[in-house]
């Protein structure tokens, strides 16, 4: 996915070192320590001619910290991610102290896919909701391409992914996304009620990996999926347990594999939640 520095000090990722080549759209790399200014880059807000003259100051607050309702987690170091899709320069912040402020593969995957598909898969206005959005490339990407987005995560990411989806859309986007906390199999009726809540396309990448919530994860899938909405599931296959997660995917989807890279083990799925 990206170049990560592997070391003692490192903690525990899926893949020990992720080669560069597996992420097309990753450009460079930085140190970036945490502060409580966020700081956006002016070309990246201002070549579209967007968010007010190119001269202002690159220190947006308070506008951005008015926005904030989460803090980013205090990692001992954090790096910039620079990647390119849809003609836009995405610079997210990231730390490999934790899963969910990686991007993993296979979010750049279906980013690929959203992108070279946007028409088809009529994205313009579109509700979606991404499961697992981690540092929020995925939730950037189908916000820059029109769609109205809901990112959820655990409570410890929502800081990470809030800060990275206001760098990146504020001003860019038609529809600012939002952020919500989503514990997989949990509380879901009283947080997405199904009478208020209603999506499009559910978008999910590298959630199955070796962990103990894959059944929470999947009854998570299917409540979110009403009549007529599309879940794109993109993941990197490492285990045998991620097959095994497939198969019960199949038994309540109908499931079509859209793409393969077979070069990173990447699938990517389509899946409409079967009904009696």
């Amino acid at each position: 996915m990206m170049s990560l520095t592997c070391g003692p000090q490192a903690a525990p990722v899926m893949d020990v070192c992720l080669p560069s080549e597996q992420q097309p759209a990753h450009l460079q790399e930085g140190p970036s320590p945490p502060d409580s200014q966020i700081e956006v880059d002016e070309e990246a807000l201002h070549t579209d001619g967007s968010s007010g003259p190119p001269g202002d100051s690159n220190k947006i607050e308070p506008s951005l910290q008015s926005l904030l309702k989460f803090v980013p987690a205090n990692y001992a170091s954090y790096t910039q991610e620079y990647y390119l899709f849809a003609g836009k320069k995405i610079v997210i912040q990231e730390s490999i102290e934790s899963y969910g402020a990686v991007v993993w593969p296979g979010a750049t995957a279906l980013c690929q896919y959203l992108e070279e598909h946007t028409e088809e898969l009529n994205l313009q206005d579109a509700k979606i909701l991404e499961i697992g959005a981690g540092p929020g490339l995925v939730s950037i990407v189908a916000s820059i391409l029109g769609a109205q987005v809901t990112a959820t995560d655990m409570p410890d990411v929502l800081g990470n992914l809030q800060y990275n989806l206001l760098k990146n859309t504020l001003g860019r986007t038609a529809h600012l996304p939002e952020v919500k906390e989503l514990v997989w199999g949990e509380s879901l009726e009283q947080n997405f009620p199904k009478s208020t809540f209603y999506y499009d396309y559910v978008l999910a990448s590298d959630v199955v990996y070796h962990h103990y919530f894959l059944d929470k994860l999947l009854a998570t899938m299917v409540y979110l999926c009403q009549p007529g909405t599309v879940l794109l599931w993109a993941n990197k296959f490492r285990f045998s347990t991620d097959y095994e997660f497939l198969d019960k995917f199949k038994q309540v989807f109908d499931t079509t594999l859209l793409a393969e890279f077979p070069e990173s083990s990447i699938k990517l799925f389509k899946g409409m939640l079967k009904w009696d």
